[in-house]
């Protein structure tokens, strides 16, 4: 009971936070507020214990799954070379330039032990720089970079974490050459292990689901339970093969998104999934920024405590060494990206990177866009209670999460001032791809007007099919926005359909408490209107231009 009443206090902070959000005269993105709203929680008494293990496969697997799927993976493959310096050079060289540094000022932490803060403080997270910029202010080149970077940067930092952690006990060595070779290829077997375990229990899962389609008693609602099972099952099966779960995730999410399951699914399946996956994602991402509140005054005033009790270390340094340590973060991640766009200009000519192309402010927003999240206490927390300096790692890297997220709301803002995007492209490329639909629609149209007109002979009916075909071509040529309808005029349209829409709902719902219907019809005739005010609903979002 205690267990189920704590889900549902997390659940209800999480969705509370949004309502909260709204009276709050100051702008606030919403990870900062949830993270608030944690720690003032643990103040009054309410405790969370967040268990590793347990964050690792019940948030992790099913979040970086359904970015995976959202990926296309053309563009991730084109966007790779970025993604995999950022994800897995500059995680690397991260955890051994910062490891060494944070020894060397630091010289009561073991070296080794630095190297696995260094590896906790490795990841970004997606999702928090989402929370702080909004949708639509970077480019979506930028973005994709950001995200591939996301998704990757999670598995080289806790697999550069987990041979950190082994070394800091002494149960690997490093001392020499044939050590770091057999580190690579464990590394590598780890990586490539993942990915091949991920694609492979995908694969198999895709033809089960093509085999039960073809079935009558094909149910949608088990479709959609199975499809949010199957990133816990495959980062299960991937952690128990000794790979990487994470890698498994991410490749199963990217062949499910690639196969096109979705597309091919029924309309039921597909607004059944959506809804749930937009629902588990909004719930997990609020819980995970709630935990993370709620575990940061404990990590404080054990901090105080553990430093208080040391001749060598006092809590004023520990808080300043958060600082030093964020800037250094900062400084190699822009000088990093800075050498990749020179790199490109002068070395990679014939074969440039993306960055060449990114002037310093872009450059810059690239930089204070790589905020930390809630893996990174995750992976601090998972250090083994016997390293003695463990809880110098988790203050450290819970006070780096909280000033990149403070530093990004307040300089992210300062860097977009000013910022457009140049959406001619994509409102080209929408206008391009309408016509194309057009001219599919009327195609296909005309050819099915043609076999039932060689089906009949009554030119009364020949006449009727022509008459309903040319309403069908109207239909689709003003949804494509080919007609002479002003904006004004669409707009006064959809607010009609949708009134008419509305009106419509309000007398099924009277007839139904007047029980002059059944049930069964009345859900009908709701779930009919639903569809239809979701599709002019989607028309609306569309005409609405974002705003900078």
């Amino acid at each position: 009971m205690d267990v189920l009443l704590t889900v549902l206090l997390l659940i209800l902070m999480a969705a509370s936070s949004s309502i909260i959000q709204t009276f709050i005269p100051i702008k606030t993105p919403l990870p900062i507020l949830q993270i608030v709203i944690g720690c003032a929680v643990a103040l009054i008494g309410f405790e969370v214990e967040l268990r590793p293990d347990l964050f690792l496969i019940l948030f992790i697997p099913p979040l970086l799954f359904e970015d995976a799927r959202k990926m296309p993976i053309y563009e991730f493959v084109r966007s790779g070379r970025e993604i995999l310096s950022l994800a897995l050079t500059l995680v690397f060289i991260t955890v051994i330039g910062l490891g060494f540094l944070i020894h060397w000022i630091l010289p009561e932490m073991p070296i080794y032990v630095a190297i696995a803060l260094a590896a906790v403080l490795s990841p970004t997270d997606a999702v928090a720089l989402s929370g702080i910029v909004g949708k639509g202010r970077l480019s979506k080149k930028m973005m994709r970079i950001l995200e591939g970077e996301a998704l990757m940067n999670d598995a080289s930092a806790l697999v550069s974490l987990k041979f950190a952690i082994l070394a800091a006990i002494g149960t690997i060595s490093i001392a020499t050459t044939k050590d770091v070779a057999t580190i690579g290829l464990d590394f590598l077997k780890l990586s490539v292990g993942g990915l091949i375990i991920g694609a492979s229990a995908t694969w198999i899962y895709l033809k089960l689901v093509q085999l039960f389609s073809k079935t009558k008693d094909d149910d949608p609602a088990v479709q959609t339970i199975f499809l949010m099972l199957v990133p816990f099952f495959i980062y299960v099966i991937a952690e128990e093969a000794g790979v990487s779960g994470i890698l498994a995730a991410v490749a199963s999410g990217m062949l499910v998104g690639h196969s096109g399951l979705m597309t091919r699914a029924p309309i039921q399946m597909r607004f059944r999934a959506n809804s749930a996956w937009s629902l588990l994602e909004y719930v997990l991402n609020g819980v995970v920024f709630i935990l993370l509140g709620l575990q940061i005054p404990g990590i404080i005033a054990y901090s105080m405590e553990r430093a208080n009790a040391e001749v060598t270390i006092n809590f004023m340094t520990l808080f300043i060494d958060v600082f030093w340590i964020y800037a250094f973060l900062m400084l190699l991640r822009f000088s990093w990206l800075l050498t990749m766009k020179l790199f490109s200009q002068f070395v990679f000519k014939r074969f440039p990177m993306q960055f060449r192309d990114f002037s310093v402010r872009e450059l810059l927003i690239l930089t204070f866009s790589g905020v930390r999240g809630a893996v990174t206490l995750a992976a601090a927390l998972s250090i083994p209670l016997i390293i003695g300096t463990r809880y110098q790692v988790i203050f450290l890297a819970a006070g780096v999460i909280i000033l990149s997220l403070i530093v990004g709301v307040i300089i992210l803002p300062i860097l977009l001032k000013g910022f457009t995007l140049d959406l001619a492209f994509q409102v080209e490329e929408e206008t391009k791809a309408k016509e194309l639909m057009t001219v599919a629609a009327t195609h296909g149209v005309h050819t099915l007007q043609e076999r039932l007109c060689n089906n009949t002979e009554s030119e009364e009916e020949q006449q009727h099919i022509k008459q309903v075909v040319g309403q069908v071509l109207h239909e689709v040529e003003r949804y494509n926005g080919q007609t002479d309808y002003s904006p004004e005029a669409q707009e006064l349209e959809l607010r009609i359909r949708l009134t008419a829409l509305q009106s419509q709902r309000g007398e099924v719902y009277r007839l139904k408490a007047a029980k002059a219907i059944s049930l069964e019809t009345a859900d009908k005739l709701i779930y009919e209107i639903d569809l239809a005010e979701t599709w002019l609903q989607g028309k609306r979002r569309k005409r609405e231009k974002p705003s900078h």
